[in-house]
C-alpha cells in the first residue's frame, strides 16, 4: 500500500472510531494520524536495513505525538490509537488487524528476553488506558485489556483481563464485535471474591446459629430429663 493510500486509510479508520472527529481535515492534527505516517515510513526503512533513518524519522514522530512506536514492530490493518499520549510499542511487537490502543498502553518486554521479547497482539482487540502487557506471548483475538491492567502471561481469545497482574475472565468463548469494544464494560474480579467470601460467611453464620438452635434444644431436653428423673427418684 502506497502512502497515499495509507492516508487515505488512516483518515477513513479516526473518522470511523472517534466521534469527536468532525470533519477529515481535523485528522491531520490527531496523534494517531501523525504517528502512523511517521511509523509506516519508518517501518519500510528499517526493513531494507537503513537503522538510522529509521530510528530518526520514529523519534520525531515521538517529540510530535508522545506516541513511541519502534520502526521495527509489525502492525496490522485497521490500527487505531485513540488520545495515544504515552503509548510505548517495542521493536518485537506483532499487532494483528481492527486493534484499538488507549492512551498509556506499553506494549513492552521484561528485559530478560533476547531475539523475540515483545507480544503478540491477535486481530480485533481492544487494550484500555494504562495497561502494560509485557513480555513474549500472544493476546488472543477479539480479546479486552481492561484500564490498568498489568498482564504478564498468554491471554485465550475471546477473553476479558482485568486487575494486577491481570486476571483472564472468560466469555463464554463468544467473540466480542468490534463495536462492544468499550473501557467500561468489564468485569471487576475483585468485588466479585468479595461477594463469594460475603455469601460464604454467610451461610457459616446460619450454620452456626442453626447448631446453636439444636444445641438449646438438646440441653432443654437433657435438662427436662433430669428434672423427671429427680422426680421419679424422690416419689420412691
Amino acid at each position: 500500500m502506497g502512502f497515499i493510500s495509507n492516508m487515505k486509510e488512516e483518515i477513513r479508520i479516526i473518522r470511523e472510531r472517534d466521534p469527536a472527529i468532525h470533519s477529515s481535515m481535523e485528522v491531520f492534527l490527531y496523534p494517531s494520524f501523525k504517528v502512523m505516517m511517521h511509523y509506516r515510513i519508518a517501518h519500510k526503512l528499517y526493513e531494507k536495513q537503513h537503522y538510522f533513518l529509521a530510528r530518526y524519522i520514529s523519534q520525531r514522530g515521538v517529540r510530535k505525538t508522545g506516541i513511541e512506536i519502534h520502526p521495527g514492530a509489525k502492525i496490522g490493518k485497521g490500527f487505531f490509537i485513540d488520545h495515544g499520549n504515552g503509548v510505548i510499542i517495542g521493536e518485537t511487537a506483532v499487532i494483528g488487524d481492527n486493534v484499538t490502543l488507549y492512551q498509556g498502553v506499553t506494549l513492552g518486554g521484561t528485559g530478560k528476553e533476547h531475539g523475540k521479547r515483545h507480544p503478540t497482539i491477535g486481530n480485533n482487540v481492544m487494550i484500555s488506558a494504562g495497561a502494560k502487557v509485557l513480555g513474549s506471548f500472544t493476546i488472543g483475538d477479539n480479546s479486552k485489556i481492561g484500564a490498568g491492567s498489568v498482564v504478564l502471561s498468554e491471554v485465550p481469545p475471546n477473553s476479558t483481563v482485568v486487575g494486577v497482574p491481570g486476571r483472564v475472565v472468560k466469555r463464554n468463548n463468544v467473540a466480542l464485535p468490534q463495536e462492544t469494544m468499550n473501557q467500561t464494560d468489564l468485569p471487576d474480579p475483585v468485588r466479585e471474591d468479595i461477594a463469594s467470601l460475603q455469601k460464604a460467611n454467610a451461610e457459616i453464620t446460619n450454620r452456626l446459629l442453626d447448631m446453636e438452635d439444636e444445641i438449646k434444644i438438646l440441653r432443654n431436653k437433657l435438662k427436662a430429663k433430669e428434672i423427671k428423673e429427680k422426680e421419679q427418684h424422690e416419689d420412691l
